[in-house]
């Protein structure tokens, strides 16, 4: 139906507002920060002198790049896969129709609902490498002998980082593969029942298969959290031990506002924000690729 001319004007007045915002802070912004990356700004007065690509240079033999760049990566490989993973079994132990789903539902959830401060406090408290939790409940077990330092470890500070991630956004993840089961026809498992498939086979076969906007949606929104988790590492223990659990948002942060290396800084940025195009800009075209084939 082809809008008149004051349906036409009301559709502008509506969306240019909206254009013109997404235009500043993320193109306008983009830029402006990238222009920075290209000058000499440190201090607290702002130059504007062009040095060109140097600060990108120098940020190639920089070890605390290499290793934040390879704590992000981490956090993609194992954090994004487990969350999901672990939300997709509870989602479908969930879906038995078990007594009491609403309340099992708020408990997996209660985690996410909470501020990434308060959970990364309770996580720094159960880490504790004299009075923590783990430890206290490992002596008491008597499995001294597997007793750590836990996020005071440099071999194992990401994984335990990673962890307390995958118990925060579970819970997420079972709302996201719940919601795709329940929107599945019950005519296309009632067919299967029918033929006699076992419940490993109606899921494996029927349910997951039919899952794939629940896996992308899941994967997109963890994925950023992932790129971009500063504040829960932040109060964890501030990307420590020294850096070995720096991500690119934490040496960013340091670099910009504790060292006033707003043009180094502004590198950390640009690079931040070309990880997240490179991986979410394919995902968005399978998705919208997807929806055409329907």
């Amino acid at each position: 139906m082809e809008l008149n001319k004051n349906e036409k004007i009301s559709v502008l007045l509506i969306v240019l507002p909206i254009l013109a915002i997404i235009f500043f802070f993320f193109y306008y912004c983009a830029g402006w920060n990238f222009f920075i990356s290209l000058t000499d700004w440190k201090g607290f007065i702002p130059t504007y002198n062009l040095v060109g690509f140097r600060n990108y240079s120098s940020l190639l033999h920089d070890s605390i790049f290499w290793t934040s760049l390879k704590n992000n990566l981490l956090l993609i490989v194992i954090f994004v896969p487990g969350v999901i993973l672990i939300g997709l079994i509870f989602a479908i132990l969930i879906d038995q129709r078990v007594k009491g789903e609403g309340i099992f539902r708020t408990i997996y959830l209660l985690p996410f609902a909470l501020s990434f401060v308060v959970t990364a406090t309770l996580w720094t408290w159960m880490y504790s490498p004299r009075v923590g939790t783990i430890n206290v409940l490992l002596e008491k077990l008597r499995l001294s002998s597997l007793k750590s330092g836990w996020i005071t470890e440099p071999n194992i500070v990401m994984y335990c980082i990673i962890t307390a991630l995958i118990w925060q956004f579970a819970g997420y993840s079972v709302i996201i593969f719940l919601g795709g089961i329940r929107s599945i026809p019950e005519s296309h498992t009632e067919a299967a029942k029918v033929d006699g498939a076992s419940s490993f086979t109606l899921y494996t076969r029927i349910i997951i298969p039919q899952l794939t906007g629940s896996f992308m949606t899941g994967f997109i929104i963890f994925m950023c959290f992932a790129i971009k988790a500063f504040d829960f590492i932040w109060v964890l223990n501030k990307g420590g031990p020294g850096y070995t659990s720096h991500i690119l948002g934490i040496a960013m942060y340091k670099e910009t506002f504790v060292l006033d290396k707003y043009a180094y800084g502004a590198v950390y940025s640009t690079i931040i924000f070309l990880l997240s195009i490179v991986i979410i800009i394919p995902l968005l075209y399978l998705i919208h690729r997807r929806e055409k084939l329907k």
